[in-house]
């Protein structure tokens, strides 16, 4: 008999509450779940990839070790006691740093990853961490350091309840929403829209969620810090900065107030080519169409002043009475406390306690940015890096100058992926080891609980049995 089993798809950050109808070891359908309070029911296409994710005969479900140029299964304990004795080998020879460790997006979806991985890459004793964070949402994770003490203390729109939002370098409609899990994004904006309120979106892109905003406001790429500075700059002149319940707790306002009086509204129109009156009314709509949010995601990220944008983005928010407000930028309070847990492991955060080996770029949160993890490989000298581990992720496709990074993988004494498939970074791998499908293993959202714009909580059972040999 067919049973429906209650998940969340951990596939985006929207973690959709979906229904799973399933037949012994069989799916049957996938549909999204109208009784889950997140999401009410939304589903994307990725949810159904689900079971393509657990059917999919090219996943790897058995080690596999190098042999020439290509690869062969070998069991469970010949992979772990090889793999342990190399890295054993490895460090021993050359330093327990000259061993990297690489964590993938995939495993902020991944309870085990999370837990466990970590426990894993702190036993290693490395300070040669790298990840998708530094290609992602780094700069929104400086600014909460910067802000409030602890990179994990990130406020989120509090889409449901606003009445103006303004949405800078990002295309939610897109990406289901990054760093704001709010399912079903679109109806959560149209809604804004039927109750009488405004989306504005700022991008060179005409995108899909600028088809949808009431306004679309072109900005040349990269000019974001001078645009949030100079709606700073409205705010202070025109007498419009209103701290609100946060005018006894915040500090350096004198100081952004003297910082953006320095800008000129009018180098900052040709900068941006966004003009003078729509900065202007941009300013004001922040500070008059309450409650009101400004939200800002990758394109704000990926630029050469990323941090202060991020920085800018909560600063204008908080000056404007809509930080830790209904309807503006609020913080989540998820069932398991990250925040709280992250002090507790000395996870806080910290920034440019040391630097990169070549370049000499700063280290955040104890990771060095990825963009300079081929030339810490192909740079000889002192401290070269000469082995990695990979786990859930394939910089060779996603980070920075892939193609250099490609070529420096051959030349490591070993490579370990912690991976289901064969792609462009594992096909250079010593070893493979392959996960169990996500059906196979129970799940919590950790990460993205913690940045809902709801407070739910929803924990998945395994849905199918762990093979013995997985």
């Amino acid at each position: 008999m067919p049973t429906v089993h209650h998940r969340s798809c951990n596939l985006c950050e929207a973690i959709c509450g979906i229904n799973i109808k399933v037949e012994g070891q069989r799916v049957l359908s996938i549909k999204g779940d109208p009784e889950d309070p997140l999401s009410r029911g939304h589903i994307c296409p990725k949810a159904t990839a689900l079971q393509d994710l657990h059917e999919d005969p090219d996943r790897l479900v058995r080690p596999l070790r190098r042999r020439g140029n290509d690869f062969e299964e070998i069991s469970w304990q010949t992979a772990f006691d090889e793999v342990a004795g190399r890295i054993r080998a490895l460090q021993h020879k050359h330093g327990n740093s000259a061993l990297a460790v690489y964590q993938g997006n995939p495993s902020v979806h991944s309870l085990g990853a999370l837990t466990f991985g970590q426990l894993f890459s702190r036993a290693l004793h490395t300070r040669s961490h790298f990840s998708a964070t530094s290609a992602d949402q780094l700069p929104h994770m400086l600014a909460a350091l910067t802000l409030f003490g602890n990179q994990f203390l990130i406020p989120v729109p509090d889409v449901d309840n606003a009445r103006l939002m303004v949405i800078v370098g990002a295309n939610p409609i897109a990406s289901n929403g990054s760093i704001m899990t709010a399912p079903g994004i679109k109806k959560r904006l149209r809604a804004i829209q039927d109750r009488g309120g405004r989306v504005i979106v700022i991008d060179p892109r005409r995108t899909e969620t600028a088809e949808l905003a009431d306004q679309h406001l072109f900005i040349r790429p990269g000019t974001d810090a001078a645009l949030l500075l100079a709606m700073a700059r409205v705010l202070f002149d025109d007498d419009k900065v209103s701290l609100g319940h946060l005018a006894g707790v915040i500090d350096g306002v004198d100081a952004l107030r003297t910082a953006a009086r320095s800008i000129d509204l009018h180098k900052a129109a040709q900068t941006t080519g966004v003009t003078v009156a729509d900065i202007r009314a941009l300013a004001h709509a922040l500070a008059e169409e309450r409650p009101a949010v400004l939200y800002g995601r990758f394109g704000v990220c990926t630029q050469d002043f990323g941090g202060l944008s991020a920085w800018l983005l909560v600063a204008l928010n908080a000056l404007t009475g809509n930080l830790d407000a209904v309807g503006g930028a609020m913080f989540a309070k998820p069932a398991i406390d990250l925040v709280a847990l992250a002090k507790k492991g000395k996870m806080a955060g910290h920034f440019a306690k040391r630097r990169s080996r070549v370049r000499g770029l700063p280290e955040f949160g104890g990771e060095l940015p990825v963009s300079c993890l081929a030339e810490e490989m192909d740079t000889p000298g002192e401290g070269q890096l000469k082995g990695l581990i990979t786990s859930a992720g394939n910089p060779v496709l996603s980070s920075p100058d892939g193609r250099r990074l490609e070529r420096a993988l051959p030349g490591l004494e070993l490579m370990v992926s912690i991976d289901m498939y064969v792609n462009e970074t594992t096909r250079h791998a010593h070893y493979i080891l392959p996960p169990t499908s996500s059906l196979q293993r129970e799940h919590y959202d950790l990460v993205f609980h913690a940045l809902a714009v709801r407070n739910t909580a929803r924990y998945s059972e395994a849905l199918f049995d762990t093979p013995k040999d997985a």
